[in-house]
């Protein structure tokens, strides 16, 4: 094995030797360099650092030293896979992927099949035996290059045309050629991908999740495995546990023949993970061995991405997984009963709104009985949503602001709807399955989501007023009647509360326990902006109404001193006190975009 290249301030390799530093190469290139420590089959692969992006966004260039070093690191990978990029007999091809330090899923881009050309199209058709195979995979490159890095819309390959006229349509559209030169590929590639960091949906999600701007991103560079080579290879995404319901159980997706790409952007609906166990049988094994063992090291349930090409599994990242607020739960109490974490790490893993989420209103017994089913899919995110379809994440946006419940429907979603889910009181789409994006997202969110209802099925009902069920993913005609859990009903719901009460700086009562000196801020207009909190409840010894109740209303409760405050429920708000009050932080855990 060759030396590694480098190690500097723009450009470091990925040999397994060292686990650097999350915010230099991205939660991406660590899980990388984490996975081969574990001796996991990986591609190999080189980071480009988060420096490098903060230069790049200073300057608009990429840092002149970086050219030299990106041969080298080229030279590296051709070492490492015995393969030459861009031309000859065994062409390597490469992804091009971002990856922050705080996981961002689907906010920024990545670009597939990097190095191929008329020339490597024409070796990988002779190497694999197989035109059709060379073929889409040029068609994915130009797919993916013309959309990210050349920012048009990439008109449709019809199954007979000729690919010079397909290529030459792309380049009308953009003013500009794709580059036959792989070098120039990948440099503009990477620049593509540092932009992205200051794209709309990205900014939108920093501002919602408090991830500060000035992380940048790193730039993951990997010798491509391909899962579109025949029927023996695909691609997946695995969980270690459910993260719909937090069942201790193996849980994810696999699509034959295809790439990763085919999962994630809800085109294609994957098939359940036993069609992996079918199709690689020793492939599926070694997964599920690793998937314990990377969840046993990271003491985190893992998000898996995985390869599989002619029967060999290659392991692409693995990551915290997202997760349902119930499944949030069951997982942080199963985790410390099975004495993985401790009490404050669990608790410290479950946030007043995903309680929040589980304690929301859900349909109550027999209501759906009779209820007319417009449309139904695969629920992937649980909880009741009400409101009016619309079709478009502009509009959901626009209307939510003006007070209206909205119900978010499309064909799929993409990164660029982020800001019309994030108001919304639900997301149904029709195509995609459990780890698409409306599904990753929605569970981020604890938004009600039902994705896969079938074309036509959803963006039909513009204009009607739905309640979509997210857990048995049935979307029913008009607003049913729901019901509101209480927090002390499911056990480990009732244990985490436990906890809570112990760990709180602040005591939280129920409206009918308060003590009679409490200060009464309903009927306060004023007390409705946690703003105005400090100055109304300075002197008090505790206080209900108003947004008290709220996480910046609870953290003015402690930089006041009050002792307790009044909500219901309660949970939420001792989280939120637990939080603010400076709990130790959780044992490390992969966590990568």
């Amino acid at each position: 094995m060759a030396a590694t290249p480098l190690h500097g301030k723009w450009l470091l390799a990925l040999d397994g030797s060292n686990l650097p530093e999350k915010s230099l190469i991205g939660g991406k290139g660590w899980s990388i360099a984490h996975m081969l420590r574990q001796g996991l089959p990986v591609p190999p692969a080189f980071v480009i650092t988060t420096e490098a992006c903060a230069a790049y966004l200073e300057t608009g260039e990429l840092p002149a030293e970086l050219d030299d070093q990106l041969q080298a690191a080229m030279q590296w990978l051709e070492e490492q896979t015995g393969r030459t990029y861009g031309c000859g007999h065994s062409p390597l091809l490469v992804s091009v992927r971002s990856g922050a330090a705080i996981s961002m899923p689907g906010m920024m881009d990545t670009v597939l099949n990097l190095g191929i050309n008329a020339e490597t199209m024409q070796a990988f058709a002779v190497e694999s035996g197989d035109d059709k195979f060379a073929r889409d995979t040029y068609r994915r490159f130009h797919e993916l290059y013309g959309e990210i890095v050349l920012r048009v819309t990439v008109p449709e390959l019809g199954e007979n045309e000729n690919l010079s006229e397909w290529r030459a349509r792309i380049e009308k559209a953009a003013g500009q050629a794709v580059p036959e030169a792989p070098t120039e590929q990948l440099k503009a590639t990477i620049e593509a991908v540092f932009r992205s960091w200051t794209s709309r949906r990205a900014k939108r999600y920093r501002k919602h999740h408090g991830i500060p701007d000035d992380l940048g991103t790193a730039v993951t560079v990997q010798a491509m495995v391909f899962g579109n080579l025949d029927q023996n290879s695909g691609t997946g995404v695995l969980f270690s546990r459910n993260p719909l319901t937090g069942e201790p159980v193996p849980y994810g997706e696999y699509l034959r023949c295809a790439q990763g790409e085919d999962v994630v952007s809800g085109k294609y609906t994957p098939g359940h993970l036993d069609d992996m166990k079918t199709a690689a049988p020793d492939a599926y094994k070694t997964l599920i061995h690793a998937a314990q063992t990377l969840e046993s090291t990271n003491r985190e349930v893992q998000d898996i991405e995985f390869t599989v090409q002619q029967g060999k599994l290659y392991f692409l990242q693995s990551r915290t997984a997202k997760r349902s607020p119930a499944a949030a739960v069951r997982i942080a109490v199963d985790m410390y009963r099975e004495g993985t974490i401790g009490i404050e790490d669990a608790i410290r893993r479950v946030n007043p709104d995903q309680v929040r989420s589980i304690l929301s209103p859900r349909l109550g017994e027999g209501v759906s009985n009779g209820a007319t089913v417009l449309a139904s899919g695969l629920g992937v995110s649980h909880g009741i949503g009400v409101g009016k379809v619309v079709s478009d994440a502009d509009e959901a946006e626009r209307r939510a602001h003006d007070g209206e419940d909205v119900v978010l429907a499309t064909a799929t979603t993409s990164p660029d709807d982020v800001h019309g889910m994030l108001v919304a009181r639900a997301v149904i789409t029709e195509q995609g399955g459990s780890t698409s994006h409306a599904a990753v997202v929605g569970r981020a969110l604890g938004l009600p989501s039902v994705v896969g209802c079938g074309i036509g099925t959803v963006t039909s009902l513009h204009g009607q007023t739905v309640t979509v069920d997210g857990e048995n993913g049935k979307i029913y005609a008009g607003a049913l009647e729901v019901v509101t859990p209480c927090e002390t009903e499911d056990d480990r719901l009732a244990e985490l509360l436990s906890w809570a009460r112990e760990h709180s700086p602040l005591t939280v009562y129920r409206p009918d326990e308060a003590p009679r000196d409490t200060l009464d801020l309903e009927s306060n207009d004023d007390a409705a902006d946690p703003a105005n909190l400090p100055a109304l409840i300075k002197g008090a010894r505790g206080a209900r109404g108003g947004a008290i109740a709220s996480e910046q209303g609870v953290k003015a409760a402690l930089q006041a001193g009050l002792e307790y405050i009044v909500a219901e429920p309660t949970l939420p708000a001792l989280l939120a006190a637990i939080h603010a009050g400076g709990t130790p932080e959780p044992s490390p855990s992969i966590e990568n975009d």
